[in-house]
C-alpha cells in the first residue's frame, strides 16, 4: 500500500473513533499487526483489506485514490481526462504480492474496475480463510491460470474464463501455478447501475455453441 492509502486507513479509524485494538479485534487480526500496516512495516492480505474497509465503512476507492488526492466526505472528485495510462494507474499491493491497478481516473461509485494479478503461490487470504463483501462481483481471466473456491464449490479459471458471483457468498482467489495470473475485476456495490431497471437484454449462442449442446 502506497503512504497516502495507508494515512487514509488511519483518518479514517480515527474519525470512527476506534483504537487500535477495538479495530484489530473487529476484523480478527493482532493490535500489532494492524499497526505494521498502518505504519508501512507489511501488507494486508486481500481478505483483511476487505474487512477494513467494511468496517470503517469506506471504499477501496477512497484507498486507491492516488498520490495528492485527500481522503473527504461526500462524492468523489471527477477527474479531467477520462485517459488512464499505465504510470497513472492508482496501485495497492497486497501482502503476498497480490496487486490491484485501477482502471478508472478517479473514484467510481457505481463500481470498483481493476486489474488484478496473482503472482505464482499467492492468495487472497494469509490463512487460506475464505472471505465475503458487499456488492457482486465479475472477473476475466486473461493470462495465467487461477483457482476460484466459492462456497463449497471450487473453479479453475484459465485465460478467456470468466466468473460472477454475489460477493457475499464466501470465496477465495488462489494461484496454484508457477506463472502470474492476471485478470480484470469489477466489483459492484449494491443492486446494480442506475438505468438497468428495463427488460434486459437477450444473449444468444453462437451457432457453434448450440451445435455443441445438441
Amino acid at each position: 500500500m502506497e503512504p497516502e492509502a495507508r494515512a487514509r486507513l488511519r483518518t479514517a479509524r480515527a474519525e470512527a473513533k476506534l483504537s487500535v485494538r477495538e479495530l484489530s479485534r473487529r476484523v480478527g487480526i493482532s493490535p500489532s499487526m494492524l499497526s505494521q500496516i498502518e505504519n508501512g512495516h507489511c501488507e494486508p492480505s486481500v481478505a483483511t483489506l476487505y474487512s477494513l474497509v467494511s468496517e470503517l465503512s469506506i471504499s477501496l476507492d477512497q484507498l486507491l485514490a492516488g498520490p495528492g488526492v485527500e481522503h473527504s466526505p461526500g462524492p468523489p472528485t471527477i477527474a479531467t481526462s477520462p485517459l488512464v495510462t499505465p504510470g497513472e494507474r492508482a496501485v495497492l499491493v497486497m501482502d503476498s504480492g497480490v496487486t490491484w491497478e485501477r482502471l478508472t481516473p478517479s473514484p467510481d461509485p457505481l463500481v470498483d474496475a481493476l486489474l488484478v494479478t496473482y503472482p505464482p503461490g499467492s492468495s487472497s487470504s494469509t490463512n487460506g480463510g475464505l472471505m465475503s463483501h458487499q456488492g457482486r462481483e465479475y472477473g476475466f481471466l486473461m493470462s495465467g491460470r487461477l483457482t476460484v473456491r466459492l462456497g463449497f464449490e471450487t473453479y479453475s479459471l484459465e485465460p478467456g474464463s470468466s466468473i460472477s458471483f454475489d460477493s457475499a457468498v464466501p470465496h477465495l482467489y488462489v494461484n496454484e501455478t508457477d506463472e502470474p495470473a492476471s485478470g480484470l475485476w469489477h466489483v459492484v456495490a449494491g443492486g446494480g447501475a442506475p438505468g438497468t431497471e428495463g427488460p434486459s437484454p437477450t444473449w444468444r449462442l453462437s451457432d457453434e455453441q448450440q451445435e455443441g449442446r445438441s
